[in-house]
């Protein structure tokens, strides 16, 4: 779920139709995670949410769920903040010893990270639809501790205060980047940390695509990404 981890909702009408969307064309269950929101709330209690749905789902009872599900065929996505939340909570999840769930994939869309940096697309994209430097600024701030800087491990995930990920069994991921988000730069960033981490990640970019393009069905880019999401989900859990 996105919002900057300060506003919106996973019954916000946008990403409940989005996730009905997702549910009813990928044939799949979409449990969306409400979190608790910044600036009340700050770091790292979303992170917690999130994991913690995970472990509720884990201990649930069979009889809780469609008789065809099958929770080893598990796949967590987010967009925006909900694709750093995405990340963080699959992370946590590679340490954690599930019984029944097993995750197949990350499906991260136009994923929310940052640092100090000011990048080329941040500087140039002015003007653009939803982001702006001065909005993600504010979300970062109400977002991490007081002291922290962009460059937070949670904020600049390659950058100098990383955590190195290249031994843990991290799952393949799906990432999706806009032409007109100005947060790219970030996200490619993090296409090639994952790479560099000897991950298997999957690049999809529209070069028309500004953020949060997928809340709005009548964008030609709203269907492509729910092809590719399908996909993605259909190939990840055919694999042992």
């Amino acid at each position: 779920m996105a919002g900057g981890f300060a506003f919106m909702a996973a019954n916000s009408n946008s990403f409940d139709v989005l996730c009905r969307r997702l549910a009813r064309e990928t044939n799949a269950v979409v449990i969306s995670v409400n979190y608790r929101l910044a600036p009340e709330n700050k770091y790292p209690c979303q992170y917690e949410d999130g994991f913690d749905t995970l472990k509720y789902i884990d201990d649930m009872s069979s009889e809780s769920f469609p008789a065809s599900l099958d929770l080893g065929r598990c796949f967590i996505a987010g967009d925006s903040a909900g694709g750093n939340l995405a990340h963080h909570v699959a992370l946590k999840a590679c340490e954690h010893t599930f019984s029944n769930i097993k995750i197949k994939g990350l499906i991260a869309i136009q994923p929310f990270f940052g640092g100090e940096e000011r990048t080329e697309s941040e500087i140039k994209l002015v003007g653009v639809p939803l982001i702006s430097v001065e909005r993600t600024d504010w979300m970062w701030k109400a977002f991490l501790p007081a002291g922290s800087d962009r460059n937070h491990s949670v904020v600049n995930v390659f950058g100098p205060n990383a955590v190195d990920i290249s031994g843990v069994k991290f799952p393949a991921t799906l990432l999706f980047v806009g032409g007109f988000d100005p947060l790219q730069d970030w996200q490619k960033r993090y296409h090639e940390g994952l790479k560099k981490a000897g991950k298997e990640v999957h690049l999809v970019e529209y070069p028309n695509a500004f953020h949060g393009f997928y809340c709005f069905p009548e964008s030609p880019e709203s269907s492509l990404i729910i092809g590719e999401v399908k996909n993605f989900v259909q190939k990840q859990s055919s694999l042992a």
